[in-house]
């Protein structure tokens, strides 16, 4: 059963999926993420500066490390799909690994417009959209297919 209705390919969503899909630099605050993470030193130098005395110069040590890009894309599915079933149709679709799903309901919403003709009143859909996170290494081209 076909569970993807459409990849979402808007601008909205690629700004989601874009700062997930780029490799990070981050602070370890804590021992343990030091030692898992394999974090490297870095001295950092700064300025204090106070009234009467003259400005005094610091330096801080901080452990920083690379969390690498997690390639992410996002699809409307049917309401009734259900993580798994995603995942699967994911990797049969388009031949990659998939390493998490997300989903998110949307309710319909009711909406109203003047025209000419009087009030015009109608609804939006609900829909159910889900973001898929792809091994590193992975990545789909949704353009491959165009001529």
């Amino acid at each position: 059963m076909a569970f993807i209705i459409k990849p979402l390919v808007t601008e909205k969503a690629t700004k989601i999926t874009e700062k997930t899909s780029a490799a990070k630099k981050l602070r370890a605050r804590s021992q343990k993420t030091i030692e898992k993470n394999h974090a490297v030193e870095e001295k950092l130098s700064y300025v204090v500066k106070r009234s009467g005395k003259a400005d005094e110069t610091k330096e801080k040590t901080i452990y920083t490390y690379e969390k690498p890009a997690r390639p992410q894309y996002a699809f409307i599915v049917k309401p009734e799909a259900d993580k798994t079933a995603i995942k699967h149709e994911v990797e049969a679709l388009y031949n990659v690994k998939v390493d998490s799903v997300n989903t998110m309901r949307y309710a319909g919403k009711r909406s109203q417009r003047y025209t000419k003709a009087g009030l015009v009143k109608g609804h939006k859909n609900a829909f159910k959209k889900a973001i898929v996170t792809l091994k590193e290494g992975n990545e789909i081209d949704f353009y491959s297919n165009i001529d």
